[in-house]
C-alpha cells in the first residue's frame, strides 16, 4: 500500500506562499535567479573574498592533516626507545632519554610533539614513570595530560591520578578520580577494583557511610568478581565498629 503524500501548507503569509511558490512556478524561479545574480553582480569582491577564505580554510586544514600526520610518524619513532628503557625499569632514561645513545624521552617527546597521538602516550607513560618514581605531584601533572578513548587504559589512568592523591593524602581529590575511573565505560572485569579503590579512599578520609555504601555496590553489583570477598571482609569490618 503506498504511502499518501503529505500536503504541503503553502503558508497564510505572502512570504511564506512566495517560498512555495519558487518550486513550482518557473516564472518565480526564473525571477529569483536574476535577484541573485544582481547580488553577485553588486558584492562581486566580497563573494570572490568570502570563497576565497573558505578555500584557504579547508586548504589549512588539510594541510594541518598531513602535518600532524608527519609529525606523529617522527613522535613515534622518538617514542620507541623511551618505552625500551620503560620496560627494562630505566625510568630516567626513559624520562629525559640517553645521551650515549642519542635517544630522547616521554618529556621530550611530550613537548616537542604536542598534540599527537604519541606525545598523548608519552604524557601516560611518564605519568606512570613518576608514580614509580615516588613524585606523585609529577605523576599526576602528565597523567591529566592524557586522554584516550580506550576502554583500559583512560580508566587507568584516572584511577593513577587517584592513587597519586592517596599518597598525598589529598583525599577529596583521590575519590573525584577514582569516581571518574569507575564511570567510564563501567564493566564487570576492572569497575570492581576501581570501586574498592574509592571505598579505601572514603575510609581514608573518615567516611565510613560511603566506604559501605561503596562495598555494598560491589557485593551487589559485582557478586562474581574476584574482589567480592574482599568488599564482604572490609564491609564486616565496618559493621563492627558500629
Amino acid at each position: 500500500m503506498k504511502e499518501k503524500k503529505q500536503k504541503v501548507d503553502k503558508g497564510n503569509t505572502h512570504e511564506e506562499h512566495k517560498e512555495y511558490e519558487v518550486f513550482e512556478s518557473a516564472e518565480v524561479l526564473q525571477e529569483r535567479i536574476v535577484e541573485t545574480q544582481g547580488f553577485l553582480d553588486k558584492n562581486k569582491n566580497s563573494v570572490i573574498g568570502l570563497v576565497a577564505a573558505v578555500v584557504v580554510i579547508v586548504a589549512a586544514y588539510f594541510l594541518y592533516g598531513m602535518n600532524m600526520e608527519s609529525e606523529n610518524a617522527k613522535a613515534q619513532a622518538a617514542l620507541s626507545p623511551a618505552v625500551f628503557y620503560f620496560e627494562k625499569d630505566s625510568l630516567n632514561k626513559a624520562l629525559n632519554g640517553d645521551v650515549d645513545a642519542n635517544t630522547v624521552g616521554f618529556l621530550a617527546v611530550a613537548d616537542e610533539y604536542s598534540g599527537t597521538k604519541a606525545a598523548n602516550l608519552a604524557n601516560y607513560y611518564a605519568g606512570v614513570s613518576y608514580m614509580k618514581m615516588g613524585e606523585f605531584e609529577k605523576a599526576i601533572d602528565h597523567l591529566e595530560k592524557f586522554s584516550s578513548k580506550d576502554l583500559l587504559v583512560q580508566a587507568r589512568a584516572y584511577a593513577l591520578i587517584g592513587d597519586a592523591y592517596v599518597q598525598t593524602e589529598n583525599f577529596d581529590a583521590a575519590i573525584s578520580s577514582y569516581k571518574d575511573a569507575v564511570n567510564y565505560k563501567e564493566n564487570d572485569d576492572f569497575t570492581p577494583a576501581y570501586l574498592m579503590k574509592l571505598a579505601f579512599a572514603y575510609e581514608a578520609k573518615g567516611d565510613v557511610a560511603n566506604a559501605k555504601s561503596t562495598y555494598e555496590a560491589v557485593i551487589s553489583d559485582y557478586a562474581k568478581s574476584q574482589v567480592v570477598n574482599d568488599a564482604k571482609k572490609y564491609l564486616a569490618l565496618l559493621n563492627t565498629q558500629g
